[in-house]
């Protein structure tokens, strides 16, 4: 039998550095990975770890000439020749290398490069852990190997999950984007049953296992965490959940019962201060109803002037904004310090601008308050409001009294059968089921809220809509193909939809409706003298938020008005109403949690494409909510119900063409002609 050659190991010997120089036989010419800067600093740091592969330079005779060059470990030459460059290391200082003299020298640079097992991620927040625990700060790991604290504190929390789920990531049955999720909660036991319930489903995706690790905490971006502050909430014993890899909005408060004790009390303690001004009685609550004051006359305090010193502050702050705008005009972005002085002379002028109100003695005595959280977290306090048993006795006249806009008496909404709700908890099919009443309801809630606003912004659509309404009265037996309800009356329907309040088109209907409270006399008998008074784009702005107050095109199942609704889709063709870009959006409770899966798979089909639709469609209905929430976002989407709808042909001519004249020339009244016929006597009168 042969016997085996033993393998013979290439020598190793210290070679000075002068006598080093670069092959070109090295196969590595991309750079990649740690800068020649960084290296040195490493070698600077902790020596040449790995001996440099060196190959004798011959002569042309095949004599060694004394020099070695350098076909592997050209990035450690490099370093070590910026150094000497910096005068750190001598030219003659001895270098560790391994002397090769068979095979190729490309092979040698090959091999070097090929057979170089990178180190698994897992290994490094491993080390990192390591290092931590014998004692170095999370900046002195950042130092030794050039990264940023932040990068350190993120490997750190890496390595601190569930060793059952590092043990996954090193198997591959885990993605590093996962892992990373897994980090927003500390709970080993947590993350481990979130593993276990996701793990043979296709519901791993990052954001459903954040989800899934934060159910039941509120986020730091609600307004009731903003409200009581977080600092307080922390100084209470809260804890917070953070996500150290993409932007939390502040993070997660983990103990909700706590978030809403603070709330309550601090609530409470202002409603206290409000209660010592005297007003009759006090509502409290985070968040009330949109609707919550119909029904209630609102009395509108005298707001408190500036005074001589306040407003040349004003002004003083003002007059050094505009400077520091001008001199900073051309710059791509303010300096650290001018952007933080701009934001405390907005901050002052803001508390300038905010002036107290001042209520009589005898309207507080009659008024109440509603003490809630405005959306932007800070505390929302609406004074003076009067309940119809509150009002002081007034002697009759013997005329009925017309609903105004804050007298409007509100249908009861409550009379809606719960059969909807019950089949919207009810599991069901994927066939394409008509949506539910109730979600129709709330959908066109928004719709016509949305609309309201539009009308408002738009006098001459509004002046059109109420002419075509007041002459269906006069001219037709049933007034029934308009949905502008000018008695007047204003219906109230914020129970219909969940935080219709908070949006765009609701906001600006109340700070119009405040605005113009503000600007109207108090007295009902100057009203006229007011209006007289009003130049007329006034008039025209009052008038079109009067009748834009007046829409009604919320689809109820109790009160079915078919003619109505389809004027409300002529109107909404007429003024151009985008409901996305009014910022009505698909979220899972405005629409997705709400009907069938196969109505989320249509959704998510229409706006992103049968890839993505076909990529939820075997999740669980929670999971394929909030993933088509997410799809959806920014895309526009809007179901069948509040979608712009087209005008027929003719009508969207006639509007091109500036419409047309009534009756024809020869139907034009001139002065010297009567008016003849009851119709016309009618609308004299």
């Amino acid at each position: 039998m042969t016997k085996s050659q033993k393998i013979t190991l290439s020598a190793s010997r210290d070679i000075p550095f002068n006598k080093l120089v670069l092959s070109q036989s090295n196969v590595r010419r991309i750079k990649a990975g740690v800068s020649i800067e960084e290296l040195a600093e490493d070698i600077a740091r902790r020596t040449l770890l790995s001996s440099i592969t060196v190959r004798p330079v011959l002569d042309e005779d095949g004599a060694e000439t004394g020099m070695f060059e350098i076909p592997a470990g050209g990035r450690r030459y490099r370093a070590l020749e910026l150094l000497v460059k910096q005068k750190r290391l001598n030219r003659t200082a001895p270098v560790p290398c391994i002397v090769r003299t068979d095979g190729l020298a490309e092979e040698d640079s090959l091999a070097e490069n090929v057979q170089r097992a990178p180190l698994h991620p897992l290994d490094q927040f491993r080390a990192f852990q390591a290092m931590r625990e014998k004692g170095k700060s999370e900046e002195e790991i950042a130092a030794a190997f050039f990264v940023s604290a932040n990068v350190v504190k993120q490997r750190l929390k890496l390595a601190a999950i569930a060793p059952s789920l590092l043990d996954a990531y090193a198997e591959e049955d885990l993605t590093l984007d996962q892992l990373m999720a897994f980090t927003v909660n500390p709970d080993h036991e947590r993350q481990e049953q979130v593993w276990d319930s996701i793990k043979r489903t296709y519901a791993k995706q990052p954001y459903e296992i954040r989800r899934m690790l934060t159910e039941g905490a509120v986020r730091a971006s609600d307004r009731r965490a903003q409200f009581v502050g977080l600092g307080a909430y922390e100084a209470a014993g809260g804890a917070i959940l953070r996500d150290l890899f993409q932007s939390d909005d502040g993070g997660w408060l983990q103990d909700a019962g706590l978030l809403a004790k603070l709330v309550d009390e601090k609530l409470e303690t202002h409603a206290e201060a409000i209660r010592a001004e005297g007003w009759k009685w006090i509502e409290i609550s985070t968040d009330f109803p949109y609707g919550h004051t119909y029904g209630l006359r609102r009395i509108i305090g005298e707001t408190e002037p500036m005074s001589e010193d306040e407003i040349a502050s004003f002004h003083a702050l003002k007059t050094e904004y505009d400077q520091l705008e001008d001199e900073y005009a051309d710059a791509e972005e303010f300096p650290e310090e001018i952007d933080s002085r701009l934001g405390e002379i907005e901050t002052a002028m803001e508390a300038l601008q905010e002036r107290p109100v001042r209520f009589e003695p005898d309207e507080i005595a009659i008024a109440g308050v509603f003490v809630s959280i405005g959306q932007d977290g800070r505390l929302r306090a609406e004074r003076g409001y009067v309940r119809p048993e509150d009002e002081p006795a007034v002697e009759s006249d013997g005329q009925n009294e017309v609903d105004g806009i804050n007298a409007s008496t509100d249908e009861d909404v409550d009379d809606v059968t719960n059969t909807d709700a019950s089949d919207e908890a009810e599991e069901e099919d994927d066939g394409l089921k008509p949506l539910s009443d109730r979600l129709v309801m709330e959908l066109t809630a928004h719709r016509t809220l949305a609309l309201r606003d539009a009308l408002a912004n738009d006098p001459q659509t509004a002046f059109l809509a109420a002419l075509h309404a007041m002459t269906l009265r006069l001219f037709y037996h049933y007034p029934l193909d308009s949905c502008v309800e000018i008695t007047p009356h204003s219906a109230g329907f914020g129970a219909q939809a969940p935080g219709l309040g908070d949006t765009a088109y609701a906001l600006s209907i109340d700070a119009r409706t405040t605005s113009w409270l503000g600007a109207l006399p108090k007295a009902p008998e100057d009203l006229w003298e007011a209006l007289v008074g009003f130049d007329n784009d006034s008039r025209e702005a009052l008038f079109a938020h009067c009748i834009a107050i007046t829409v009604n095109a919320v689809q109820e199942p109790y009160n079915r008005r078919p003619r109505a609704l389809a004027h409300a889709d002529v109107l909404a063709a007429t003024l151009g109403l985008d409901m996305a870009a009014a910022g009505w959006t698909p979220t899972g409770e405005s629409y997705l949690a709400r009907v069938t899966k196969a109505r989320i798979l249509e959704a998510v089909r229409e706006s992103k494409g049968d890839e993505a639709a076909n990529r939820i469609a075997g999740l669980k209905k929670p999971e394929m909510v909030a993933a088509a929430e997410e799809l959806l976002e920014g895309t526009g989407w809007l179901p069948g119900v509040l979608r712009m709808p087209a005008l027929p042909d003719s009508e969207a001519q006639s509007a091109d063409n500036g419409g047309e004249t009534a009756m024809g020339d020869s139907a034009v009244i001139t002065d010297d002609e009567p008016v003849t016929g009851n119709a016309f006597a009618t609308a004299a009168e």
